[in-house]
């Protein structure tokens, strides 16, 4: 696995905290903290494409 270079924790109400990291080759990766080795990846963009659909409400339901 690539090295990932993992951001501060986000922690949402309650006890949902998750961590979005990027690695060298443009890959993005997101995990619930403390699962780190088992993140989802997919590209910056679609990372950034579903970031804009939470913070626009439309996808709140998977936080």
């Amino acid at each position: 696995m690539a090295e990932i270079d993992w951001e501060e924790p986000f922690c949402g109400e309650g006890n949902n905290c998750f961590r979005i990291g990027t690695d060298a080759e443009g890959n993005a990766y997101i995990a619930v903290a403390g699962q780190e080795d088992a993140p989802l990846v997919d590209t910056g963009e679609a990372l950034r494409a579903l970031i804009r659909e939470i913070k626009a409400g439309r996808v709140d339901h998977l936080l």
